[in-house]
């Protein structure tokens, strides 16, 4: 169903050469003794089995180096509200409950929030309340959050400033006359080929690509090297490379790692439960389009802070008006009837997700004031039928929470 998500953003992200020219403190989490390089270990996640990858995805930090993203000294209550009427549906012939989709789809963390409150909160696949979860492409919805606050922290102009004129390494190529907001939307009108099976594709290239001058970032030389294929701002094209550009872009201009301007910014504020952590790249930045692992119900925080609109305690984080262009449909997408914001899908109805591989997905919608998390281990990075499976349960489960049912309780 969503070819764009596959198992490409795995290879790139966790691969993904230095960033940005400058190198910044970061408290990182030491990772175990086994801990080989992003490079080393991201062939192997694309051949873990079902068993590893429910077993790693709660411990990244143990197998790739990662930045922390700290907690503050207070946490956001999730007050428990009245439990959810069961959920039941039927689904290409076949009738399910809560419990069978969780195993059907390999979910290890299920949380809905209705009106700020959980109202049903379930756990698998070995998973407690207390175990992170990688995120994968989720991460790009929370690097779109960092642009909006850089820009009203004064660091970032706006969504209308060039891309070169916080990566100048990009003058003099397609990116020239590319503004900030053209990447956020994946509209530059720079020619990509995200095709993971093929090995000439520019996502399969770039990973190994190397510069002929050592003091060009790997990474950004190689989009220096790309093509236009149609004016900015006209063209959607999913690029993974661009969504990792935005991470680098926000790290030179606000002059701090991604992780500790997260914690800055939304981690402690928002009051997250646990420290995050952020997969870093080989040159020790963060991946701005990847792998930040929290645990559920900071994943549930998240979701509030976009229904709040970016605003915590009366306070706004982001510029004025950026959340809502955000997600709201900017550019039609290539995927089913979903638009796209900056870094976030849109469905038809106005609600609106961060996706990521392997199955997970923060779902929000400001007119039924719900969010729905799911964390998961699909057996693999992309499947149609999951996909498929995820939005009957989300539709059934909103369905239920917007009546007076009662019942289905206990993690």
């Amino acid at each position: 169903m969503q070819k764009i998500l596959c198992a490409a953003a795995i290879a790139v992200l966790m691969t993904a050469p230095i960033l940005a020219t400058e190198t910044f403190a970061a408290d990182a989490q030491t990772p175990a003794a086994t801990a080989k390089t992003p490079g080393e270990n991201a062939a192997s996640m694309l051949e873990w089995t079902p068993d590893e990858l429910s077993t790693n995805f709660r411990q990244v930090e143990k197998l790739f180096p990662v930045n922390t993203v700290k907690r503050g000294d207070h946490v956001r209550d999730l007050p428990q509200g009245a439990a959810l009427g069961p959920i039941t549906f039927t689904h290409d012939g076949k009738a399910f409950s809560t419990e069978s989709f969780m195993d059907a789809n390999r979910v290890s963390g299920l949380l809905i929030l209705k009106d700020g409150k959980i109202v049903l909160e379930r756990y698998g696949l070995g998973r407690t309340a207390h175990d992170r979860w990688t995120s994968f492409s989720v991460a790009k919805s929370i690097t779109s959050l960092l642009v909006g606050a850089a820009i009203k922290d004064g660091y970032i102009s706006g969504t209308d400033a060039m891309v070169t004129t916080y990566l100048p390494e990009l003058k003099g190529s397609a990116y020239d006359g590319v503004s900030v907001g053209n990447i956020l939307t994946m509209t530059s009108g720079v020619k990509w080929n995200e095709d993971y099976s093929d090995p000439n594709s520019d996502v399969s290239r770039f990973i190994t690509y190397v510069p002929k001058d050592p003091t060009i970032d790997p990474q950004i030389g190689f989009m220096a090297t790309l093509p236009r294929e149609a004016a900015p701002g006209t063209k959607f094209v999913y690029k993974t490379g661009e969504s990792n550009l935005i991470g680098a872009l926000v790290q030179r201009a606000v002059h701090k790692s991604l992780a500790d301007y997260l914690s800055e910014k939304i981690w402690q504020p928002a009051g997250m439960e646990q420290d995050a952590v952020w997969m870093i790249d080989s040159h020790g930045l963060e991946i701005g389009g990847c792998c930040i692992s929290m645990t559920l119900r900071d994943y549930g925080r998240v979701g509030l802070l976009a229904l709040d609109k970016g605003v915590i305690d009366g306070k706004p984080v982001l510029a004025d008006g950026y959340f809502e262009k955000a997600t709201t449909t900017r550019v039609k997408s290539d995927w089913a009837n979903y638009g796209y914001g900056y870094q976030w899908w849109i469905d038809p109805d106005g609600s609106f997700q961060a996706i990521g591989i392997y199955g997970q997905m923060i779902f929000v919608s400001p007119k039924e004031n719900l969010v729905i998390v799911l964390n998961s281990a699909w057996p693999k990075a992309d499947m149609d039928d999951h996909y498929a499976l995820r939005d009957a349960f989300v539709a059934a489960a909103r369905k239920v929470a917007d009546g007076n049912g009662q019942g289905e309780t206990g993690k």
